[in-house]
């Protein structure tokens, strides 16, 4: 085993086959089940892009409708969920939807059936209530009551009136359903590969889904929207951006919402927040977010030869923002997209299933001999 290679973080490493998406890094480019991010980011919704990733094709309008009808009646939380919330309210968001998802296992009658049908309408259930959840608790945690989910709203018109209590004028709501759309499913990234090892174990639908938000928490996976937010209000103004970029560089210090695991170029998904970002900016009068981001990314300009680009994080944080959603509900909202590529990856997996067990390379020492304890001596 001396000359096992090692590869650090799987990097490189192709696990399975997938039908779900393609990710071309050199030349930016997207598809869910075939179709360019662009398309969809244009023209769909968050609603038919989740039946695509499920079904494996774009439904028709019957199915688009019924589809939809069932997310809407599935929105309602369990009291007892609610009681959950409020007994956490103080807790991050994120550890609150961890355990709120988790306890929902409990109430849910197809827990235990691991069929296709039957992870269908857990996927349905999950992802009409993870906007009710982080809804809920960011209104509990306020001391207000959580407004009900209206049934006669979208998914992501619904999220954001159970957020406020009013209903969100149409071009917000298209803004949050293209960000949702934007960030649905990416392969195989880190959350998804823990959705697939803990699904691979035939663990229920649940605990694959909780497995994905505990590792979406991690900064260097889900928080780096928060970072760029963070860091645009830290800059205050864009003819602070370039100084504070190079002070930045020349202290070693990483700026958020740059590079990417895959891409070596632009980031296919940030075309379209570049452009959310600017114009609801200009429209509720506040165009200094997105100047900020402008001037930090011309600063960083010179590091494209490197590979190292925007990705979907730098102006999603400015979204959010201007939508009125507090800097630590971004990573939860980035959640409420994901569930839909985490069921589609437990889908896949389940499809022909083998357990993921991957090795580890032992460098340690060998045959030591065992000294009783009366015989050990303490370390100086």
């Amino acid at each position: 085993m001396a000359d096992q290679e090692v590869y650090r973080g799987l990097k490189g490493v192709t696990v399975d086959v997938t039908e779900a998406s393609f990710i071309d890094g050199e030349a930016g480019k997207l598809l869910y089940r075939g179709y360019n991010i662009h398309d969809l980011a244009e023209h769909s919704t968050f609603e038919e892009t989740t039946y695509l990733l499920w079904h494996g094709k774009l439904p028709t309008r019957r199915e688009l409708e019924h589809f939809d009808s069932q997310l809407r009646v599935s929105r309602t939380l369990p009291p007892e969920i609610l009681e959950i919330i409020r007994l956490i309210k103080s807790a991050h968001p994120m550890d609150v939807l961890r355990t709120a998802v988790s306890a929902l296992a409990a109430f849910d009658p197809d827990v235990n059936d691991n069929s296709f049908e039957a992870n269908i309408r857990k996927g349905i259930r999950l992802t009409a209530q993870f906007p009710t959840i982080v809804a809920a608790h960011a209104r509990i945690r306020e001391g207000k009551e959580p407004v009900p989910p209206n049934p006669n709203l979208g998914h992501a018109a619904n999220f954001l009136y159970m957020l406020h209590g009013k209903e969100p004028d149409e071009v917000s709501a298209r803004a949050l359903d293209v960000d949702l759309i934007l960030h649905a499913e990416h392969g195989s990234n880190a959350s998804a590969f823990s959705v697939r090892v803990t699904a691979s174990t035939l663990a229920d639908m649940h605990a694959a889904i909780v497995a994905g938000i505990g590792t979406l928490k991690g900064p260097l996976h889900g928080g780096a929207a928060e970072a760029v937010m963070a860091m645009v209000k830290e800059i205050g103004k864009p003819e602070n951006a370039e100084a504070y970029v190079k002070k930045a560089l020349a202290e070693g210090k990483r700026i958020m919402g740059f590079g990417h695991r895959v891409y070596k170029t632009e980031d296919p998904r940030a075309r379209h927040l570049r452009k959310l970002a600017k114009e609801m900016g200009e429209r509720m009068g506040q165009p200094e977010w997105y100047q900020i981001l402008t001037k930090v990314e011309e600063a960083m300009a010179p590091l494209r030869e490197k590979g190292i680009y925007v990705n979907v994080d730098f102006y999603s944080g400015s979204v959010y923002y201007l939508l009125g959603i507090p800097e630590d509900l971004f990573v939860p909202i980035f959640a409420m997209s994901r569930i839909s590529g985490w069921v589609t990856q437990v889908l896949e997996q389940w499809k022909d299933n083998v357990i993921i067990r991957p090795l580890l390379k032992y460098v340690g020492p060998m045959d030591l001999p065992y000294v009783p304890i009366d015989q050990r001596v303490e370390a100086a």
